[in-house]
Formats: structure tokens, C-alpha cells, sequence
């Protein structure tokens, strides 16, 4: 078990804030509004930034898309397989539909392949476009964000962690090192 020691703080809520602001005018400017666009946010941070994308979008277009929660862990490669997929407690209506996923951290790549596994597995959308607050490079797949909050290069002795106000009493990105 690595015990991290440093902890530094390198987006504050407002750096937060802008570059969901950024992300949220990129998605409506790439897809031309936001017709046919839904939300995934991947469980447990990624779904908390889904709802502030939502939030946002229906401020900046006056409509308010859905957010959808998604449960990887049947998909995972590194984790033991669970036998049966998890119920969404809200079926994602992902049929022709472009889908915008949503997650924290982009590491190596292996929970967005889990991710669109996932969401294959559902349906067909028609699209699938990565909304990452943070990429840290490192990458183990050949998978790349459409939309990010911020670049932070890593060590792979070092973690991002990402706080959520909802869950950690504040909104801050940390890199931690060991």
C-alpha cells in the first residue's frame, strides 16, 4: 500500500468552474446544440461532473439534458468479473443517441474501454464523445478525451485525486505524491 505524503492543490473550485464552463460551450459548439445529446457520467465522480455539465447546459441553452449514471465494474479487465451485469437503476436510452461520457481522471484508458463496453452492451448510440476534467497521460489504450478540463502531467508514482463537493465537502483536483 503507497501512503502519499505531499498533497498539492491545483485546481481550486473556480479553475474547476471555468473549465466546466469551457467544456460545457465545447459540447454545444461541436454538436451544434444539443439535440440527441445525452449525458453518462461514470461512477462515482464522473456522474457528479454529468449533473454540472447538465446544470450548466440548461443555463447557457434553456434545455435540460438528461444525466445518466454508469456502473463499469462488469466491464472491468483488472478487477475480478462480477457474473452478471449490474441494473441500471435508470435504463440509459442510448439507441441513436450521441452520448457524452463523462469521467474524472483520463489514466490509461482502461475504465472509458469499460465504459463503452458498457454502453455498447445497452445499444447502439450513434456517437460517443470522452469529457475528462483531467488527462494525465500514461495511456495503456489508444484512447483519447474530446473535451478536457485540464492537462496534468504524472509520474505514475503519483495520484490525481478529484474532490466533488457533494461527496468530499469542496471542489478541488490534488496531485499526491509519495
Amino acid at each position: 500500500m503507497v501512503i502519499y505524503v505531499e498533497k498539492k492543490l491545483i485546481m481550486d473550485e473556480l479553475a474547476i468552474q471555468r473549465s466546466l464552463k469551457r467544456i460545457t460551450h465545447e459540447i454545444i459548439e461541436r454538436n451544434k446544440g444539443v439535440n440527441d445529446l445525452i449525458l453518462v457520467g461514470i461512477l462515482t465522480r464522473g456522474f457528479y461532473l454529468a449533473n454540472t455539465l447538465a446544470d450548466l447546459i440548461e443555463s447557457f441553452e434553456g434545455v435540460r439534458i438528461p444525466a445518466y449514471s454508469l456502473d463499469i465494474r462488469h466491464w472491468r479487465d483488472d478487477h475480478k468479473r462480477m457474473e452478471q451485469a449490474p441494473k441500471q437503476q435508470n435504463p440509459i436510452p442510448v439507441q441513436d443517441k450521441k452520448i457524452i461520457l463523462v469521467d474524472d481522471v483520463l489514466f490509461k484508458g482502461r475504465t472509458i474501454r469499460a465504459a463503452m463496453d458498457a454502453i455498447t452492451s445497452i445499444g447502439r448510440a450513434k456517437e460517443i464523445q470522452l469529457a475528462v476534467l483531467v488527462d494525465r497521460g500514461h495511456r495503456e489504450l489508444p484512447i483519447r478525451a474530446d473535451y478536457i478540463g485540464k492537462n496534468i502531467p504524472s509520474s505514475l508514482n503519483e495520484r490525481i485525486q478529484v474532490n466533488v463537493a457533494d461527496l468530499d465537502h469542496e471542489n478541488a483536483v490534488y496531485i499526491c505524491r509519495s
